[in-house]
């Protein structure tokens, strides 16, 4: 298949995930659901616990990956707070400052984030400023990689490399987990 002219082809789940991706679920679940979000987007506030329902519930079948897309012109804490997840990924807790940013949007200055990483035990200083700005080289490999993707808005869900449409539903993303399990029918010759 060929994409029409400037439309980027679909990418391959490989080309989506990175060596050193924040993978939440069985790391080697077959199925890979990718979401590029903003911790400031509120749609992606809403679709973080259907994300995380479907991946506890696919008994390791399923694994999230999470990418950063900020949308820095509409959300000014957005970037920040890229950097934040960044700073407490780096000490194992990206996972639980993904889900602190989502329930906490209306506080995601740099005050907000020093308090969101004490409440986690990591020192606040560590996940603002400066010393977040260090992770700001994956950041924008992940806004590179999602531009290139073709991704224009949060949250943008690829499931096994096939771009998810819609309202992001528990019902619908078993769907197309389903429609990314069944094996490509093949065509074979008659009599063999």
């Amino acid at each position: 298949m060929t994409s029409a002219p400037g439309t980027p082809a679909a990418p391959r789940t490989t080309d989506l995930v990175p060596a050193d991706a924040h993978v939440f679920g069985n790391p080697d679940a077959p199925v890979t659901i990718v979401e590029f979000g903003d911790f400031e987007c509120p749609y992606c506030h809403d679709a973080a616990p259907v994300l995380r329902t479907v991946v506890e519930e696919s008994g390791g079948q399923v694994r999230l990956v999470f990418r950063h897309f900020p949308l820095f012109e509409v959300h000014p804490y957005a970037l920040t707070a890229a950097l934040a997840a960044e700073a407490a990924g780096a000490r194992g807790r990206f996972w639980d400052m993904h889900d602190l940013l989502f329930a906490h949007q209306d506080r995601l200055d740099d005050a907000g984030l020093s308090h969101w990483a004490q409440k986690l035990g990591l020192d606040g200083a560590s996940v603002v400023g400066d010393a977040a700005q260090r992770f700001g080289d994956v950041v924008e490999r992940d806004y590179l990689a999602s531009s290139a993707a073709g991704v224009r808005e949060t949250p943008t869900v690829y499931v096994e490399g096939v771009r998810y449409r819609g309202r992001v539903t528990e019902d619908g993303l078993r769907a197309a987990v389903a429609a990314a399990t069944v094996p490509a029918s093949r065509t074979t010759p008659d009599g063999a």
